[in-house]
């Protein structure tokens, strides 16, 4: 072989340490430019409006529309079944696969289409009174 001539072993680049070293100077450099907003952040804050109040909740708050059911179905029942309601729910639609083993009739199939048109009509209503309101 001639002194020359590369072997693949020599074209190649160890990942320890060579690429551990690369990794660890991008980490520091985040670390530096994280650090250096912070202080930035802290001697020169950014204020929109006023402190907020944990206090005091202004009277336009309203979730954002994907929750807004949830927030007017609160209006129409008490807190505790306005919690519980969702996640009973949520649960019920998790395990009906495993719990549901009887052959799919017609019977069934319609019954739960129905299921499905009343709970997809009453989050549709809902979301719409509580844009309203």
């Amino acid at each position: 072989m001639s002194e020359t001539e590369i072997t693949p072993e020599e074209k190649t680049i160890p990942f320890f340490p060579d690429h551990i070293r690369t990794e660890a100077y991008v980490t520091l450099g985040i670390l530096v430019i994280v650090f250096i907003v912070g202080i930035l952040g802290s001697f020169l804050p950014v204020g929109l409006q006023e402190p907020a109040d944990p206090m005091n909740t202004p009277t336009h708050a309203k979730p954002e529309w994907y929750f807004l059911f949830l927030y007017q179905l609160l209006k129409y029942v008490s807190k505790t079944a306005g919690v519980v309601i969702p996640v009973v729910g949520l649960i019920v639609l998790t395990i009906w696969p495993f719990l549901d083993r009887r052959e799919d009739t017609i019977k069934a199939r319609r019954f739960r289409w129905a299921l499905v048109i009343v709970a997809l009509a009453a989050i549709i209503a809902l979301t719409v009174l509580g844009e309203i309101t």
